[in-house]
């Protein structure tokens, strides 16, 4: 991983405590999902594990990165390890994480897709990736039609 960021990627609204930021470009391949986010998540624990909730904190962001990932390799990019999904993570040490993933995709309108919720669309096995990270992340943004997803989770209350 490399501390660079390619235009567009950096979090904005950068927190004012001292932060550290990770960058990695992933080929499309859905088995290499786990290992980085594994390792991301590794890191991450350094800073988050000092505070209060940190546990329920580091699961949320976890998920989180997992579903944003696999709908960028799967459905932004259609699983064409030619095309590149970008991370990059911002931990500041206060604890509060964010995240931008970009696919190399077409894009999609988040407000078009269907609502999970739906009683007719709760049998189904997939449609709840969006949906999870909205409701386990403190804020979540799409921009350049859709090919980047900004999340954010705030520091938990440290331990004294």
């Amino acid at each position: 991983m490399t501390a660079t960021v390619p235009n567009g990627l950096a979090p904005k609204a950068p927190n004012p405590a001292p932060w550290v930021e990770l960058q990695q470009s992933l080929p499309s391949r859905v088995a290499m999902i786990s290992p980085f986010v594994d390792q991301l998540m590794q890191f991450l624990k350094v800073f988050i594990g000092k505070c209060d909730g940190a546990a329920d904190s580091v699961l949320d962001i976890e998920i989180s990165l997992r579903e944003a990932l696999g709908n960028a390799m799967i459905h932004g990019n259609h699983e064409n390890p030619v095309k590149k999904v970008h991370i990059a993570a911002r931990c500041s040490m206060n604890g509060e994480v964010s995240i931008t993933v970009q696919d190399e995709g077409e894009g999609f309108d988040d407000a078009a897709l269907p609502d999970p919720t739906d009683p007719r669309r709760q049998l189904l096995t997939r449609g709840r990736g969006l949906y999870l990270i909205r409701a386990l992340m403190d804020e979540v943004s799409f921009e350049q039609n859709g090919t980047l997803v900004r999340f954010k989770k705030r520091a938990p209350i440290p331990k004294v």
